[in-house]
């Protein structure tokens, strides 16, 4: 397959089939990564998408990035959940070089964190596609100077982290709000070990950020060692056989009886128009 002509495809098979597990913590990590830069999380904070409807926001953010990725950009599902996607943004301020560098966590988290913890590394193929994958999104969203390669993402990322990373009361509201989140999944007497095995998971810079004790070094290895032991163990296990997407993750929690694309995600600004990108037909959106 071509890494660049049929990217969504090859991601596609990557985040569903390879890694479907692996590419859920990732993208939970990169979205939460975006508090600390303070104008992010200062704006999550004031919605209070993320503090008082945390389950919904994680559901609709999952879900609406889920359709693209199952269904492909030029699909009816794909084109509708991008509206939305840009409906949401375009009802606040938020500047051009925080969608681009919110768009670099979705590419460089993935494969770090695989890298780390996954039962193999990506292959350059599949680092490729993601790169592209990511880039047509970006452009559907009318993201301007989008990175074009994987190593470009994660130059803009690394910078823009070093330039912007820091403290805000609001974002650290945010970051509570969403390590609770995480650990309400679970039965309610793990919670304080769950709290302690994110910060865990954390890097320095996050920590700082967001002003939390840095973990033990013991506390470090062991869930860290942990993670990487699960990956050995799914190493052994036969191929996947067929696709697991995000929606039908159990952490999805908030639509039992299913839902529509089109009522995802927040009440958008009367008048603001959906997707940028002109289409003609299903095959020009790709």
């Amino acid at each position: 397959m071509d890494p660049v002509r049929e990217a969504s495809e090859i991601y596609r098979l990557t985040a569903t089939y390879e890694f479907p597990w692996d590419f859920t913590r990732a993208l939970e990590l990169a979205l939460y990564r975006t508090y600390a830069v303070p104008a992010i999380g200062r704006l999550l904070a004031e919605t209070a998408e993320l503090t008082d409807r945390a389950q919904k926001r994680y559901d609709d953010t999952s879900l609406l990035l889920d359709a693209v990725v199952e269904h492909g950009f030029g699909s009816e599902q794909g084109r509708t959940a991008i509206r939305r996607i840009n409906q949401m943004h375009r009802s606040y301020d938020i500047s051009n070089d925080d969608m681009r560098y919110v768009l670099c966590t979705f590419v460089v988290m993935p494969k770090r964190w695989i890298d780390t913890y996954g039962w193999r590394r990506l292959s350059r193929h599949e680092i490729v596609a993601s790169a592209v994958h990511y880039r047509t999104l970006g452009r559907h969203m009318g993201i301007e100077g989008a990175p074009e390669t994987y190593e470009e993402f994660e130059a803009c990322l690394d910078a823009y982290e070093e330039a912007h990373f820091g403290w805000d009361e609001g974002a650290r509201r945010v970051s509570d709000s969403t390590i609770d989140l995480m650990a309400s999944w679970y039965p309610r007497p793990l919670a304080p070990l769950l709290r302690k095995s994110t910060l865990a998971l954390l890097d320095e810079s996050l920590l700082k950020a967001f002003r939390y004790p840095t973990p033990s070094a013991t506390t470090r290895a062991l869930v860290r060692r942990a993670v990487r032991t699960r990956g050995r163990v799914v190493r052994l296990l036969p191929p996947r056989r067929a696709p697991h997407y995000a929606r039908q993750n159990r952490e999805i929690k908030g639509y039992p009886d299913g839902y529509r694309l089109e009522e995802l995600g927040t009440s958008p600004v009367p008048g603001i128009r959906g997707c940028p990108v002109r289409h003609i037909d299903g095959s020009a959106a790709e």
